[in-house]
């Protein structure tokens, strides 16, 4: 393919993506509705919701900074922000294969790949008849603009509602058990979600809740790269 298909999306490509990002963009613009809500309770309007959503671009950070910044522990929100997000750079890692033939528009599908993306992207290269390229892009914009869509609309309606927004900070934990088991039922092999719950939980009595994650995406990711051969061989995740 070269680079003129490539960089040509088509209605085709503009569906199939859509196909796939539906289910996350409508799971995010509810998400993004209750961010917006719960920032302008603690005093940050609907423009600093989509600031936020666009710069940093990840509801559990989001969604745990808000109280930080909100009594102005900016340092402690930043170091709050890295530790949650160190995932994200084995994602942006196992994901260079993947990328490393899509130029410029590789620094913004690394950018973009929140855990759901990431879900979303990792596990073929999109389905039959598209253009890889445009499909793995258009996927990775909807659900952001469906992320900031959601974190906007969500700001102007905390402006004009009046309601308790205790427990709307809950909704990230369940989303990531939707997407968790989600996983559990379209996969073969069940030993890498095994190896996670577990690392997390040893990680968690050992480390404490503020300090458990690092050192459990270390052990998760330093395991599989060690057994992906066996999880992979016949009888394995890609088995069919």
């Amino acid at each position: 393919m070269n680079n003129k298909d490539k960089q040509k999306v088509t209605t085709k490509d503009i569906k199939a993506a859509l196909h796939t990002s539906s289910p996350i963009m409508v799971t995010f613009i509810v998400l993004g509705i209750g961010y917006g809500i719960l920032m302008q309770e603690h005093g940050f309007g609907p423009v600093w919701s989509v600031l936020s959503s666009i710069i940093i671009y990840s509801g559990t950070v989001q969604f745990v900074s808000v109280a930080f910044l909100s009594t102005g522990s900016v340092i402690m929100a930043g170091i709050t922000a890295l530790m949650i997000s160190a995932r994200h750079i084995f994602f942006s890692i196992s994901m260079i294969g993947r990328y490393r033939n899509e130029g410029k528009k590789k620094w913004y599908l690394y950018y973009a790949l929140c855990d759901e993306t990431y879900a979303m992207l990792s596990k073929d290269d999109g389905p039959d008849g598209v253009n890889t390229s445009a499909y793995r892009l258009l996927v990775t914009l909807f659900d952001q603009i469906s992320w900031v869509f959601g974190a906007f609309l969500g700001g102007c309606l905390g402006s004009i509602l009046n309601f308790d927004s205790t427990g709307i900070d809950f909704a990230m934990t369940a989303l990531f058990t939707t997407v968790f088991l989600q996983q559990w039922i379209d996969a073969k092999n069940h030993v890498p979600a095994i190896l996670g719950l577990a690392a997390t939980f040893i990680c968690l009595l050992i480390f404490g809740t503020d300090f458990f994650l690092i050192p459990a995406m270390i052990i998760i990711i330093g395991v599989l790269t060690l057994a992906r051969k066996k999880i992979e061989a016949p009888g394995g995740e890609d088995d069919e």
